[in-house]
């Protein structure tokens, strides 16, 4: 069980324990990562171009995994700048915190308009395969386009609830989301026939179902919190769009270094001697690591606003047993279930979503070296978050651009290139040199805690 799984802050907001914010997240992310699986298993259906597609699809995701980034960087700062407010009962620091929010969240539609352009403008210049090249520029530019306006409005409503520790309004949006996308891709692909216009036009109108229905539980919250706690505390912030920055910049970086590990993974790949089938294999690799991860990056997740609140009041002690607890549920969650999955289901899936039987096998051959990225990266996954909630932005970011340019870009290029010489297809030795470099960070990252946390002896 949880240790002290459900108490009360100083100004009665509930404190639950990591495994009870957790779990609803674990739903919720599951449903958000079958909301990405939707795309590739309706493009794997386009016929004559279906491989080409979940190649297309594969070439987006480093982009679409920078915005990610943005909304992560930036929920991340929001969520852990909130929920200390909330704790210390300083509604005047609540109110400028989100105004400050809404001014991002109009910024970083802008910047992703114009890479969506980009995409637009240079994928036929890039020395793809021509199929492969047309598919991309219209899913990437629709997806970023879309995403750019429906994505990063959720940041607000998402935080909120995150620092009201109601993880069971992100689930259902994240259900909401999945479900509205499922529909309008079988409306649009196969009533409407738009092909890959249709997939990614239906993902970004998908986002408004878990959008809208954040917002409404979000508004209840707050007036809720505003009503029966204490919010007159006094302070506010000089800059708070520099404190949301200070939180958000580094996480968000975070998760951009590991954009540029699918950037030099997809370069690899394309210039292989398989590229079409590497990248289709590689694609259906990524969404099947992300949905698997999804527990692991839950418990992260929870971590953030746990944490920030514990640093509040002041209670090391429980921060480190459920840091141990968090630990010890994602290395059991690897070996018990990702590994029977990755082993028995994983041949099936690779098969059924690929066009050809080199692409189908070289999916299969991946499928078998995740579980140990998953094990070596899950320590990071959950150590990143805790030193966000402890309002340190430098261990984090350090470990990150420790793990992305020392580690596993170096690891995971060498095991393409050289694994030939012990028996491994270059995408093996992609995927066991990146996980390589991923434990090795965690390992950093858990020395790291255990000292942060350290308490002297008496």
């Amino acid at each position: 069980m949880s240790p002290a799984s459900d108490t009360k802050s100083p100004h009665n907001l509930p404190t639950k324990g990591l495994l009870q914010l957790a779990g609803p997240l674990v739903l919720s992310f599951w449903f958000r990562s079958l909301f990405q699986w939707v795309d590739t298993v309706f493009a794997s259906t386009i016929d004559g171009l279906g491989d080409a597609s979940i190649a297309a699809i594969g070439l987006t995701l480093p982009f679409e995994f920078m915005m990610i980034a943005c909304w992560v960087g930036t929920s991340n700062g929001l969520t852990s700048r909130l929920a200390a407010a909330m704790g210390a009962g300083e509604g005047a620091k609540v109110k400028q915190l989100l105004h400050a929010a809404r001014r991002i969240v109009v910024a970083l539609g802008v910047v992703f308009m114009a890479v969506a352009a980009g995409v637009w403008h240079f994928a036929g210049s890039l020395g793809l395969d021509p199929d492969v090249a047309g598919q991309f520029q219209v899913y990437g530019t629709v997806l970023l386009a879309g995403s750019s306006i429906t994505v990063f409005w959720s940041i607000l409503p998402d935080s909120i609830v995150k620092a009201h520790h109601d993880m069971k309004t992100t689930m259902w949006a994240g259900m909401a989301s999945t479900m509205l996308n499922l529909v309008l891709n079988a409306l649009f692909l196969f009533v409407f026939g738009w092909g890959i216009f249709g997939i990614a036009l239906a993902t970004v109108l998908g986002r408004l179902g878990g959008l809208a229905y954040g917002l409404v539980k979000a508004s209840a919250l707050e007036k809720g919190r505003i009503a029966t706690s204490t919010n007159d505390a006094p302070g506010l912030f000089e800059k708070p769009t520099r404190a949301l920055f200070i939180l958000a910049i580094p996480a968000g970086l975070s998760f951009i270094f590991m954009a540029l590990e699918s950037f030099a993974f997809n370069g690899l790949l394309a210039r292989s001697a398989q590229a079409a089938d590497s990248l289709a294999a590689w694609s259906i690799l990524d969404r099947a690591g992300r949905f698997l991860i999804m527990p692991v990056i839950a418990l992260g997740v929870a971590t953030l606003p746990l944490v920030a609140r514990l640093h509040g009041a002041g209670d090391h002690e429980r921060m480190r047993s459920e840091l141990r607890l968090g630990l010890r549920v994602a290395v059991l969650y690897s070996l018990l279930i990702v590994t029977p999955i990755a082993i028995f289901a994983g041949p099936v899936i690779a098969h059924a979503l690929t066009d050809s039987p080199a692409a189908s096998r070289l999916a299969t051959l991946g499928m078998y070296c995740l579980p140990i990225g998953i094990l070596f990266g899950a320590p990071l996954m959950l150590m990143r978050p805790a030193f966000e909630g402890l309002q340190l932005a430098r261990p984090g970011l350090i470990l990150s651009a420790l793990r992305t340019f020392v580690l596993v870009i170096p690891l995971g290029t060498a095991g393409f290139l050289h694994g030939s010489t012990v028996g491994l297809e270059p995408i093996e030795g992609l995927i066991i040199g990146g996980a390589l470099g991923g434990g090795i960070a965690s390992l950093f990252a858990w020395v790291w805690m255990r000292r942060q946390l350290a308490v002297p002896a008496n």
